[in-house]
């Protein structure tokens, strides 16, 4: 028995079941992220930013999850959090290679943890209430549950990456996944609907259309122009 949780009962592995499941499900386009911000970066070093931005998003999920109720509550958060999105979206999608050397790849790596984290952290904030409703107010039983969770969202995060070698479009396709889930945001903020009302669930998911149309356009300029400097200085 583990803090006073019954390993025996069905009730705990159901809970427990439903925690795993529901973090795994609901972890799709955090893995996307995950796996496009080290996409550029050496494979041991993409490697430890895969880990160790998996773990930290973690920790910092159950952290979330205590507090998220109140969180949502709050006006201009996920406006806020939209606004990350975009601009998350469209850096990731510009994809600066980091060259040769050792000192560029560290800083590399640590530029992709804090992507991961600012990213989770954004996109966690609605997941996070299904995880906590699982779990039925048992903080112990949230915990081992995301903790689990931890290898599967690596084990995702890391195939993604392989799979973005060989297919770029998915990297743009993420990139709009990031978009279309800051216009699902921004339309759905506290101070949105104090001004407007409840917006209908198709205005919602135009808001969003708009969003992923909105990051890979800027996107796709930003490349363009990176590669006009680029061809311009060679």
């Amino acid at each position: 028995m583990i803090l006073g949780m019954d390993l025996s009962s069905p009730i705990f592995w159901s809970a427990f079941g439903s925690i795993l499941l529901a973090n795994i499900v609901l972890s799709g386009d955090n893995a996307v992220v995950i796996a496009m911000a080290a996409r550029t970066l050496q494979p041991a070093q993409r490697n430890k930013a895969i880990f160790w931005g998996s773990a930290a998003a973690i920790v910092m999920r159950i952290v979330l999850t205590i507090v998220a109720i109140q969180l949502l509550t709050l006006p201009y958060l996920k406006i806020i959090g939209a606004i990350l999105l975009v601009y998350i979206g469209v850096d990731l999608l510009n994809g600066d290679d980091e060259g040769e050397g050792d000192d560029k790849q560290i800083s590399g790596m640590a530029s992709a943890i804090r992507t991961i984290l600012i990213a989770d952290l954004v996109m966690s904030l609605d997941n996070v209430l299904a995880v906590a409703a699982a779990a039925k107010g048992n903080l112990p039983l949230l915990v081992m549950g995301l903790l689990v969770s931890i290898p599967l969202i690596i084990f995702g995060a890391t195939l993604l990456t392989k799979v973005m070698e060989r297919f770029p479009i998915i990297i743009t396709i993420g990139a709009a996944l990031l978009g279309f889930l800051a216009g699902e945001m921004l339309l759905t903020d506290p101070a949105v609907v104090t001004q407007f009302g409840v917006i209908g669930e198709q205005t919602v998911t135009i808001g969003g259309i708009l969003g992923a149309a909105l990051v890979v356009a800027l996107g796709t300029y930003m490349q363009k122009r990176r590669a006009r400097s680029s061809a311009s200085q060679a």
